[in-house]
Formats: structure tokens, C-alpha cells, sequence
């Protein structure tokens, strides 16, 4: 969503300081390295990758050390797994209802039947159960003469479910990634992100990277190689669907995985792409992201997650294509749910017009449990300012999803109101809590309370965090082809922002369903620029900066590239090429403007200050090198 212009809070980069000059950053590209372009080298110093050996490192992640010497209880888990294959033995896998815990819980699925094992998943409902193993799962499971439970994506907090398997004499191996409680639920082993050691690039893993850690550990004992066929395949999609940092061993595994992911021998895989309209192309973050995970999540919101399961790890074609409609048609009831119950949402909203709230907080009975959540994040997007949703969970209880804004913690917010709570949990983006209705509005108050302060020292306005300059003559198939040597593109390490200063708006339009569309024009170089449901201005000024992520656009068999903005300004440039902006360093105020190729900064005595001169003191240097940066003359 593009932000209206009054409602953007620009904050362009630090100046580089000793490596602004060119020959400097050319100096971090790999030794025997293409070169990267100057604007990527300045972003990926800005990202603290200031030298040659830390981007070869992002560029080529070295290859993850053994796991057996980061977990300790790997070697015992995949032994205690290796039993139950030998001897046929039948193993709950005990899985999670969003994309992380599906694709765990049919990695692992997949592997154990290939070597022998009678793998089946048990996955709770969202709407019956809740999140987590309970202990009528294990009385079932118990019941259908199973010895041995593995969790994926979840166990560490299963307190009474782990109790009861003990005593029904139920093994269980746990696999979680979610904060460690103390004391701990009964276990044979724990695999868990958290226990391996300090600086360990498996510190990052998902729950379906401690599946993918654990299936390959087994198919070592056992020189099965063959058993983690398509385990990768499962692991790139359920990683980046669960959004977990892309560095470490996810790093590394997402680039040996994804270029051939497009190509995966999973028959619902191939299934997906195609309903998605993906089939026959390039797999990258962005469309596992978009495309793909999300036609999986819509399952485990509104449907039965064992309809993943099967389609990930059936090897009929038929079948995965039948499910795959199945999901396509789930994701297509989740689309019309959340934009129903965002257009509620806006409307209670305006109904009470007279003040926007700190802490956005809205409730009716009748909304779905499983989309709140999505709904909330969008809130988010448009309002900047934390958002709770809450739906009737019966007993005079409603249960919430809450996002946030970044910088705005929702774990400690929560934990303020502990009081008034049934249940909550999360992390700083997003949690969620159950709270009976009687208490609704001293909640609303205390959260009102703790987001006030946060919403007055943000401005209560959208940051736009531009990373590198960028000329629109730079941009071209080449320079996106550089950009795509930094993928993949996730959470740490997100898709770049540029911007560009001075641009001349040569037209405007508005598109169906609220999109911007622009041409730009910038010393002759002319690209158009779309901002996603716009909500600004009827017409923008005729000169203006514009900060925007790079996109190729496919459409009806034509490719080109395009601008996604993500903010825009006028700009300081005027139609003369003179251009002056303020800049405040404590309480002093300081004019800068353009002079030829350079700038002169000017301070309240009048006196100037050329960026042809070499000031000693380092104030003073950073000074122009920063009246650089916001006049647009820096990378």
C-alpha cells in the first residue's frame, strides 16, 4: 500500500563515511568475483557487509558444518527413528496448521515411508483444537497402537499432552523452534534452534528445517540418500512461508534448493504451480511467497491440514491436481473472507471518525478465527499502528490476532495486560490472546496506554527507509541481473529500496481497485512506477523523489521492468535543478544546496561550507557528506 504523501516520514541513509568514494567500494567485491554495481555495494555496506569477505559470504554461503556437532540429541533421535523404520513401526508425526507445520510434518512423512517406517500425520484443528498437541490426541494416537510421537513445529509448551504420553508409555521426540519454557515437557530428545551453540548457523531453523536436520541425520544412519529426494523441495517452501531469517543454513539451503524447485519431483508441487499460474518458470522467493504459501496456509486457516499432507507427499498426479483444486478453492473463500472483513473493519473505524485510536482494537462475533490475523497485518499497512482483531470463540470469550508496526513490541504489550487475559503469547511483530468480554474495554484502555507513547515518537506516519541512490538510466536488465546475485530475498535480508531524487512526473493514472500508475522521466530515462492501492492525492506535484522496489513485470506474455513504490515526495529538486533541503543534527539547523556537482551547506551565521574543501574535523565531513545524501547526490 502506498501511503498518501503527507502521511510519509522519509529517512534516507547514513552517509558511508570513508567508503563513499567509488574506488573504495569497489574494493569489497570478491577477489575473482563479477563486479557488483556501485548502489549494491553501497546497500549491502548499509546492511553491514562492509568487506570483500563478508559479501562473499552472503553471495556464497559456506556449506552447514555437521549437525550432529550443533544438537545434541540428533544422534539420539535418529537412531530411536531408525528402530521404528527397521521394524515397520507406526510414528505420529504430530505437525502445526500453518505452512511451517505442514510441510514439517510431510517432510517427514514423505521420508519415513520410504524407509519403512508406518509414518501418519496428526495435525490439530485450528477450530476445534487450537494450536499444539492436547491429550486427547495422544489418547487417540495411543489408542491406534502408535509407541512413538514426533513434533514438528510445536511441543516444547506441551506441558499435559507430554505428561499423559508418559504415561501411556509413548516415546517422543520433540522438534520446535518456539521460546523454550522451563522446566521442560517429558522427552526422549529435543531438537530445538535455541540448544545448539552460540553463533551456530542452525540458530535460525524453522520447524521444517529441524525436520529437514533430522530426516537427513536418518537417511545418513541408514546410506539412504535417496530418502531426501524431495526434502528440500519441502524445506525452501516451508521456510520462507514461515518467514524465518534467511541467513545461516537457511541460507545456504534456499539457494542449493530453490533454482530447482520449479522442476521439484513432487507431484502436488507441480500441481500448485500450475493452479497458480507459476508452471514452467523460475521458483524465487517471492513466488514461493506469494504464489505459493499462501494456497497452502488457506488450508490449515479453513480447512482439514491433512489435505497438504497428502497432496505433498502423494505420487498421483491425478490425486495432487484434484487437491490442488481443493486448495485453490480454500485460498479463493480466504481472499473473499479477508476482504469482507476488512471493509468491516474500515467501516466501524470510520464510524468513529472523531479519533484514531493508538491501538487499533475491533471486535464482532462473527468473524473467522483463521484470517483474522491476515486481515489485522493489513490494518497495520494502512493505519501504522498496532492492530488487534478479535472473533467470538463462545463462553463469552473472543480470541484475537494482533500485528504490529515495526519497533512496536506486541509480546510486552501483552504481558502488560497479563491480568486481564485467558491465554496470549507471540513475539514483538504479532501475537494473539483470548479474553473474556467483560473485560474488553479495561484491555482496550491498557493497550491504548501502552501504544500512546510509541505512536507520539513515531509521528504516528509511514517510515519510507530508502537504502541506496539510484539513477532511472541505471536501471536495465543487466542491473536486475546483479540485483538477483543478492537472492534470496526474505526476512533479514529483504528486497532492496532505492530511490531516485528529482524526477519529472510525465504522467498519472488511476487503475481498478485504487492502483497508481506513473511515468517517470529522469535525464531522459523514462520507466513507469505502480503504487499499490493508492489512497492519496488526486494529483501528485509535477517534480518529485520517489523511493521504489524493482520489479519485472509479466504480463500477457510481455516482460518489463517497473518501479514498485513504496514511497514518494516532492521533490527538493525544482524545475531550475536548484534544490535546497534543511537538516537538523541536535539543535542545530543547517541549509544544503546543490552547486553544479557538488553542495554547500550553510549554517544559521550565514556561514558556508563547500563540499570542494577538505574539512579535518569529522563533524564537518559527515556533515556534507550527509547534505550529499539528501540532496540526492550520494549513494
Amino acid at each position: 500500500m502506498l501511503p498518501a504523501l503527507h502521511e510519509q516520514r522519509w529517512q534516507l541513509p547514513a552517509a558511508l563515511g570513508a567508503l563513499a568514494e567509488p574506488e573504495a567500494l569497489r574494493q569489497l567485491n570478491p577477489a575473482g568475483s563479477e563486479p557488483l554495481p556501485d548502489a549494491l555495494l553501497a546497500l549491502l555496506v548499509r546492511r553491514g557487509h562492509a568487506s570483500a569477505e563478508a559479501v562473499a559470504a552472503l553471495l556464497q554461503p559456506p556449506q552447514a558444518p555437521d549437525p550432529l556437532l550443533h544438537f545434541a540429541d540428533l544422534a539420539a533421535a535418529a537412531a530411536r527413528l531408525e528402530q521404528a523404520c527397521q521394524q515397520g513401526e507406526a510414528v505420529a508425526i504430530c505437525g502445526d496448521y500453518d505452512a511451517d507445520g505442514m510441510t514439517s510434518t510431510a517432510l517427514l512423512v514423505g521420508v519415513l515411508e520410504r524407509l519403512g517406517a508406518a509414518p501418519l500425520a496428526a495435525i490439530p484443528s485450528r477450530m476445534e483444537d487450537g494450536y499444539g498437541l492436547n491429550a486427547a490426541m495422544v489418547e487417540d494416537l495411543a489408542g491406534q497402537g502408535v509407541g512413538l510421537l514426533v513434533t514438528v513445529d510445536n511441543g516444547v509448551s506441551a506441558h499435559a499432552a507430554l505428561e499423559r504420553a508418559r504415561a501411556l508409555g509413548l516415546e517422543v521426540i520433540l522438534t520446535d523452534h518456539h521460546t523454550i519454557p522451563d522446566p521442560l515437557p517429558p522427552h526422549l530428545a529435543l531438537l530445538h534452534p535455541q540448544r545448539t551453540p552460540e553463533g551456530s548457523p542452525f540458530r535460525g531453523l524453522a520447524g521444517v528445517g529441524l525436520a529437514y536436520v533430522l530426516a537427513a541425520a536418518l537417511c545418513r544412519r541408514q546410506g539412504r540418500a535417496d530418502g531426501l529426494r524431495m526434502a528440500l523441495d519441502l524445506f525452501c517452501i516451508g521456510t520462507i512461508a514461515d518467514m524465518a531469517p534467511l541467513a545461516g543454513v537457511n541460507r545456504r539451503w534456499l539457494i542449493d534448493g530453490l533454482p530447482r524447485l520449479g522442476q521439484s519431483g513432487l507431484a502436488g508441487l507441480q500441481a500448485l504451480q500450475r493452479l497458480a499460474g507459476v508452471e514452467g518458470q523460475p521458483l524465487d522467493a517471492e513466488a514461493v511467497s506469494f504464489r505459493i504459501a499462501p494456497r497452502i496456509n488457506a488450508v490449515g486457516r479453513l480447512g482439514d491440514p491433512q489435505l497438504v499432507v497428502e497432496l505433498l507427499t502423494t505420487e498421483d498426479a491425478g490425486r495432487a491436481l484434484e487437491l490442488a483444486r481443493d486448495c485453490e478453492g480454500l485460498n479463493r473463500q480466504r481472499r473473499e473472507l479477508c476482504e469482507a472483513i476488512e471493509a468491516e473493519a474500515l467501516a466501524l473505524l470510520e464510524a468513529d471518525a472523531s479519533a484514531r485510536p493508538d491501538f487499533v482494537l475491533l471486535a464482532q462475533n462473527h468473524w473467522h478465527h483463521g484470517v483474522i490475523g491476515i486481515v489485522a497485518a493489513r490494518l497495520v499497512e494502512r493505519l501504522h499502528r498496532p492492530c488487534a482483531l478479535l472473533a467470538g470463540e463462545g463462553n463469552g470469550r473472543l480470541r484475537a490476532s494482533v500485528r504490529a508496526p515495526r519497533g512496536f513490541a506486541v509480546d510486552r504489550a501483552l504481558a502488560a495486560c497479563a491480568d486481564l487475559l485467558e491465554r496470549f503469547g507471540g513475539h514483538p511483530a504479532a501475537g494473539g490472546f483470548t479474553v473474556r468480554a467483560e473485560r474488553l474495554e479495561e484491555l482496550q484502555q491498557r493497550l491504548q496506554h501502552q501504544a500512546q507513547r510509541w505512536v507520539q515518537e513515531q509521528g504516528g506516519s509511514h517510515p519510507v527507509e530508502p537504502e541506496a541512490l539510484l539513477s532511472l538510466a541505471a536501471i536495465d536488465r543487466e542491473f536486475l541481473r546483479q540485483q538477483q546475485r543478492l537472492e534470496p530475498f526474505g526476512i533479514g535480508h529483504p528486497q532492496p529500496v532505492y530511490w531516485s531524487s528529482g524526477c519529472t512526473l510525465h504522467s498519472q493514472k488511476l487503475l481498478r481497485g485504487g492502483h497508481l500508475q506513473l511515468e517517470l522521466d529522469q535525464d531522459g530515462a523514462r520507466l513507469r512506477a505502480i503504487g499499490w492501492r493508492w489512497r492519496g492525492e488526486a494529483q501528485l506535484p509535477r517534480r518529485l523523489d520517489v523511493a521504489y522496489r524493482l520489479r519485472l513485470d509479466r504480463w500477457q506474455e510481455r516482460e518489463r521492468l517497473q518501479l514498485e513504490l513504496v514511497g514518494a515526495r516532492p521533490s527538493a529538486l525544482g524545475e531550475s535543478g536548484e534544490a535546497e533541503v534543511t537538516l537538523q543534527r541536535g539543535q542545530r539547523l543547517y541549509w544544503c544546496r546543490r552547486q553544479g556537482s557538488g553542495v554547500v551547506v550553510r549554517n544559521a551565521a550565514g556561514e558556508e561550507l563547500h563540499s570542494g574543501s577538505t574539512p579535518e574535523h569529522p563533524y564537518l565531513r559527515a556533515l556534507l557528506q550527509d547534505a550529499a545524501t539528501a540532496l540526492g547526490l550520494a549513494a
